[in-house]
């Protein structure tokens, strides 16, 4: 399973059967790991001829032949659930931030409305720069997920000021908690075994998501050459229906990151990998802000 994140789709954090709560071990009596199970096998960049690449058990072929699961090197180099927590809470820590003194500093007034967003468009601009670096790197750094968060923060804090104290009232923190609400109810439902993340999963969130961007893209054209809203998919009705499958798809995204780290913590990840698991993470709850805080707009907007 390849996710739709190009952090993970490039770091090979998959396998492609089933879902399990998370720390849960490949299991035993299935296919030979180097042909299916194992996703490090085929031409990740850890690839090794065959089975588990980090495992250290020098009987891991005789447990290949004999359909047994790989087992994860027992070292202290091995990403764990730990790791992740606290690098994506550091990310969306300087993200949170760097929002909030954008909000303080920048304000959205009639004289500085035009600097402001100014500043806020310019911050996104490099922030999307410093996503797709990150994302076509070989290893995670550090300091460029923690740059990126630091200026995806000031273009959320900007947008965020605007909507609240020019649109609605209050948008902000109910983008908020609509953003943790989903996060929630992805991550009950995907540990509980609801939510299935399979290549049948994977191949129709896919589709649906190319066709909403290209869709939004169209839109954008349209808006720019032709004025107003172009072809109105964010806006009135329309723009409603399009913010609610924005949020569906976030939802969807959610649950692929997860069987992407599940994976990584079953195959023992090293450690680094962490920060990607933080990054793609932090990808998908900007994209479900930003879809709750639009649909927000556009519902009161058409009070």
């Amino acid at each position: 399973m390849r996710s739709r994140n190009p952090v993970f789709s490039r770091r090979g954090f998959s396998r492609d059967n089933g879902y399990a709560g998370f720390n849960a071990a490949p299991q035993a009596g299935g296919p030979a790991v180097a042909t299916q199970g194992n996703p490090y096998a085929q031409g990740a960049p850890y690839a090794q001829p065959a089975g588990n690449p980090y495992a250290q058990n020098p009987y891991a072929q005789q447990d290949q032949q004999y359909g047994a699961p790989p087992q994860a090197p027992a070292t202290t180099g091995r990403m764990t659930m730990d790791d992740v927590v606290i690098r994506t809470a550091s990310t969306l820590g300087v993200l949170v931030v760097t929002a909030a003194l954008a909000w303080a500093l920048l304000p959205v007034d009639d004289a500085n409305i035009g600097r402001s967003i100014g500043v806020g468009v310019g911050a996104a601009l490099v922030g999307m720069v410093l996503a797709l670096v990150q994302s076509f790197k070989r290893k995670a750094s550090p300091a460029l997920i923690l740059t990126y968060a630091a200026f995806e923060g000031v273009f959320l804090g900007v947008i965020s000021s605007v909507v609240d104290n020019r649109i609605a009232d209050g948008a902000a923190m109910q983008a908020v908690i609509g953003t943790m609400a989903v996060f929630a109810g992805v991550l009950i439902a995907y540990k509980a075994g609801w939510i299935r993340v399979n290549r049948r999963f994977y191949g129709f969130v896919m589709a649906a998501a190319l066709g909403f961007v290209f869709l939004m893209m169209v839109n954008l054209l349209f808006a720019v050459f032709g004025g107003g809203d172009g072809l109105g998919f964010r806006s009135g009705t329309l723009g409603v229906v399009f913010g609610i499958v924005g949020v569906i798809l976030g939802a969807c995204f959610l649950a692929m990151d997860f069987k992407q780290v599940e994976d990584g913590l079953a195959y023992g990840a090293p450690r680094e990998e962490a920060w990607l698991a933080a990054f793609g993470l932090t990808l998908t709850l900007v994209w479900l802000y930003l879809e709750f805080l639009r649909l927000i707009a556009i519902l009161n907007s058409n009070d």
